[in-house]
């Protein structure tokens, strides 16, 4: 590059030095590494409340926030404990996180420089003690939990984290703080690569655990009241990726793409159910099991409360940061966002919605609920040629069928009560008496004529 008339300036030099420096398979590897990221404002300013920890910090990021400080000292409880009941050195749990320290470091991506090695004094050491302290931490909050109300505890019965079971104090720590800890385990810049609980956990078992074992442990610990079965195959990067997981499961359905003409309108869900398209719910809580067969469209039951709100956006940047997000699940949580988004227009199709089942309110109000798919919603893109987008052909191709819209309009204005059958079956017979006497009346008239 030759700066404008014809002198090299240095800043020009330096920019020409930069532009050669690019090397594809040095930037694959840099971008591989990286799982955790901030939150960019562009996404965080829809709704900052979403991306905050509220008890907890886990990882650099929201390290040293006033109102996240007093859950330090409770930290160094829970590694006193843990090291103690393991049997094993500090030291010993010190050099197996040291081993993968440069990987743990490159999760994050735009890691500061009071944490990054190399680039301050001491950076290395904080960051070990960092994620020693936190994961150690969040080990025995899932083993407490876990444990539920017994009494093999060695925590005071009036800790206010790992409380015992206890008849005056009666764990107060699971029933009040491990709810708010869930919440900030599910913050895409909160997260703890799950390859230092590996570490961490095969220090105290003298091998190291499979993927899978850890996999199900967060899970478990996120979803306490469900199930489902969590793919296998690699240890996940983060909790928020794991619980991810668990919610798409299964494949799509393949759709076809309808032989009839279909417009691009995209239809409310009271829309479709005015043009003779059923609700019900499916048989699997997976994203995935989205089914439209035969006029009926079944739909996974979704819970929309308090918690919705966070896990939602926060999945949802994951999938807009993280470049490929598992090849075999995609964008499938923005897709579903954008689904449910096209067929909730209006308050009503919350309420329809609720009536069949697929929606759990426990917000109160059918508009609120409205109101939180147009805000996840807002600039994420389908996928042209994903499985949720033929879905909404199709369904728009059905329900612009006109013997549908004909045949559901006589159905429920005919056959919605025994009165109003009655009185179709009344007026058939008045109708086909009247069309008999006019024949019979006719066919006299020529005979005597």
């Amino acid at each position: 590059m030759t700066a404008a008339g014809g002198s090299n300036r240095k800043w020009a030099v330096d920019l020409e030095k930069t532009l050669g420096e690019g090397d594809v398979v040095l930037e694959l590897g840099r971008w591989e590494r990286h799982c955790i990221y901030r939150v960019p404002a562009s996404i965080k300013n829809k709704n900052l409340r979403a991306y905050q920890p509220q008890l907890v910090s886990l990882g650099p990021f929201h390290h040293g926030e006033p109102h996240l400080l007093p859950m330090e000292e409770h930290k160094r409880r829970a590694l006193g404990r843990l090291l103690r009941r393991s049997g094993r050195s500090f030291d010993e749990f010190v050099a197996a996180v040291e081993d993968v320290a440069e990987e743990l470091e490159h999760a994050y991506m735009d890691l500061g420089d009071e944490w990054a090695a190399g680039r301050g004094p001491g950076s290395r050491e904080r960051f070990l003690e960092m994620m020693i302290l936190d994961g150690c931490f969040l080990l025995e909050v899932m083993r407490r939990a876990a444990a539920g109300f017994d009494h093999h505890n060695d925590y005071a019965p009036n800790d206010p984290i790992f409380s015992s079971d206890d008849p005056i104090f009666c764990s107060h720590g699971i029933l009040y703080h491990i709810p708010s800890i869930r919440r900030d385990m599910l913050m895409l810049e909160n997260q703890l690569p799950l390859l230092l609980l590996h570490k961490l956990i095969g220090v105290q078992r003298e091998s190291p655990p499979g993927d899978d074992f850890i996999n199900r442990m967060v899970v478990r610990f996120l979803a306490p009241f469900s199930r489902p079965p969590t793919p296998v195959g690699r240890l996940g990067l983060h909790p928020l990726d794991v619980f991810r997981w668990s919610m798409l499961f299964g494949e799509y359905q393949r759709f076809r793409v309808p032989e009839f003409d279909s417009d691009d309108t995209i239809r409310s869900a009271v829309e479709l159910y005015q043009a003779g398209i059923r609700f019900k719910t499916s048989n699997s809580s997976s994203l995935h099991n989205i089914r439209f067969r035969r006029g009926v469209l079944s739909m996974p039951k979704l819970p929309v409360d308090d918690s919705t709100e966070y896990t939602l956006f926060n999945m949802v940047a994951f999938e807009r940061l993280h470049v490929g997000t598992g090849s075999a699940t995609g964008s499938a949580i923005m897709a579903y966002v954008f689904f449910v988004d096209c067929i909730i227009q209006s308050p009503k199709d919350v309420a329809l919605l609720t009536s069949k089942g697929i929606i759990r309110n426990s917000l109160g109000s059918e508009e609120a609920v409205a109101m939180l798919f147009h805000s996840l919603a807002r600039d994420v893109v389908l996928d042209p040629d994903g499985a949720l987008s033929a879905l909404l052909r199709e369904l728009n191709g059905y329900s612009s069928l006109p013997w549908e819209m004909w045949f559901t309009n006589l159905k429920r204005t005919y056959f919605g009560s025994p009165w109003a059958f009655m009185s179709l079956l009344a007026a058939a017979f008045l109708l086909l008496m009247t069309v008999l006497q006019t024949v019979y009346t006719m066919r006299q008239f020529y005979r005597d004529g």
